[in-house]
């Protein structure tokens, strides 16, 4: 920092030099012990020169009177953030001998890195203005009818419903195959709180099950040990891309005369043994919210191979209005619709859904490079006869995981904490069948960033390296 540091009683043409050699365009201002005094910018520049200042020109009073805000060796990024606004856009590094031994710069770019966001450069804002231009802005619309269909198609569905989220895609499966008061649905232990609230909204009984050690998906034994004489269903959840045990799971609904209704919020693209989430079940749920691997805000759909569910699913969505007889109400309905506006950006999503996931892949690969498999993380597990794919590039962590998060944050990199076992939620406890393995996951998983730009991956990896290296024992 030597070059960009300058005596405050030195002129102009001084200044200019040190200001030169500085990247960020500014000069420290220091005293006659290299004490730091204040920051020069090189608008602070511009402003004296249309005064009539001269090179030769030394500092003003002013400029030497004035103090800058600074920070000491050591900050965490949250600190140094706090310090900054408008005005202020550098901020010094001092040592204990307040010395500057570097700065921290607030640009565009200076936020944390979060562990999801949509990723829109493609036809997003094209296809939206399209939409928005045809004034066709609400429930009907070309895009909706591409949506539905291209999706289905993506997942190797006959028909797509599209909603307004994917709770209600959830909750609008369970009332078109009859499930409701008196009736039991299996869900797992290690899910998003909207599958068993969909059950619950359903006004039928969710029976929690215990996940698997190995591949945190709900496990066919457990589900086996809960069903009775009452049980209608079963809600597999693809948790954080990992495909469940389909087979086994298709195998005991057929066997019991049960319903099943994939929950594929975190899985778009994902495939058991060749075949693609979302195909395997009566009725399969997805969400586009914004952090899920293709986004439309808010969103979700459902999927049917059944051409009868297809429709029930529809008037169900649409007020229960009949598909032949317009504000003819055929039964006490929703409204569960997606807008044309959503659909716009889903279809522009949907174009490039191999590239993202594809993206994702490769920054977990990256991640596995970087951090190996002594960083302290065991990573998400891969199976032969499963492809995941990458939502969050997560693991778990034996201990520290609370104090990991907490010190990533510290270094603007976000991360969360795997969802807590439903059954330890006083509000779904009393549901509880098994949970000895959820909840122990529960407390050990973390979510890392999954988009990393290539300007930006290798710095934000080599933090995360330096706070593992320093956080997990």
């Amino acid at each position: 920092m030597k070059e960009s540091t300058v005596k405050f009683d030195s002129n102009l043409i001084h200044i200019v030099e040190a200001i030169n050699a500085a990247p960020a365009g500014i000069a420290f201002l220091v005293d006659g012990k290299d004490k730091f005094h204040s920051v020069f910018t090189d608008g602070d520049l511009r402003r004296m020169l249309l005064k009539e200042k001269r090179l030769s020109t030394f500092l003003p009073s002013e400029y030497l009177n004035s103090k800058s805000v600074f920070a000491r060796e050591g900050e965490n990024m949250m600190e140094l953030m706090k310090m900054t606004n408008k005005k202020v856009r550098i901020i010094p590094i001092l040592n204990l001998n307040d010395e500057v031994v570097d700065y921290f710069e607030y640009n565009h770019k200076t936020h944390f890195t979060p562990v999801a966001e949509p990723d829109l450069t493609g036809k997003e804002m094209e296809y939206l203005m399209d939409a928005f231009s045809s004034t066709w802005i609400s429930s009907r619309g070309k895009y909706i009818d591409t949506f539905e269909a291209d999706f289905a198609s993506f997942c190797d569905s006959e028909y797509g419903v599209a909603t307004s989220n994917g709770t209600v895609a959830i909750h609008l499966a369970l009332v078109a195959l009859g499930i409701g008061k008196g009736d039991e649905v299996i869900v797992p232990d290690l899910t998003f709180a909207a599958t068993i609230n969909a059950v619950l909204q359903a006004n039928a009984k969710p029976v929690i099950v215990d996940v698997r050690k190995e591949d945190w998906t709900i496990d066919p034994i457990e589900i086996k040990k809960a069903i009775t004489k009452n049980t209608k269903a079963i809600i597999p959840v693809h948790i954080n891309g990992q495909p469940c045990e389909m087979d086994e799971i298709m195998s005991i609904a057929k066997d019991n005369n049960l319903k099943v209704i994939e929950d594929c919020a975190e899985a778009h693209g994902a495939e058991f043994k060749g075949q693609k989430v979302g195909s395997f079940g009566d009725i399969n749920s997805f969400s586009f919210f914004a952090n899920k691997i293709i986004t439309t805000g808010e969103g979700g759909m459902c999927l049917t191979n059944s051409k009868e569910l297809y429709s029930k699913m529809r008037i169900l969505r649409d007020h229960g209005m009949s598909l032949n007889k317009k504000y003819w109400h055929e039964v006490v309905g929703f409204n569960y619709r997606m807008t044309n506006l959503q659909a716009a950006i889903g279809c522009a999503q949907l174009e490039r859904i191999e590239d993202i996931i594809k993206q994702n892949q490769a920054t977990e690969e990256k991640y596995h490079e970087v951090l190996g498999e002594s960083s302290g993380i065991n990573w998400q597990p891969v199976f032969n006869h499963k492809s995941k794919v990458v939502w969050l590039v997560c693991g778990t962590v034996e201990k520290d995981r609370d104090l990991l998060i907490q010190k990533f944050r510290e270094h603007g990199i976000d991360s969360r904490p795997f969802f807590y076992s439903l059954s330890e939620i006083p509000v779904y406890s009393k549901y509880s069948f098994s949970c000895k393995v959820s909840k122990e996951i529960s407390k050990k998983g973390i979510n890392l960033p999954v988009k990393l730009d290539s300007d930006t991956i290798d710095s934000v990896l080599n933090q995360i390296h330096d706070v593992l290296r320093k956080t997990v024992k």
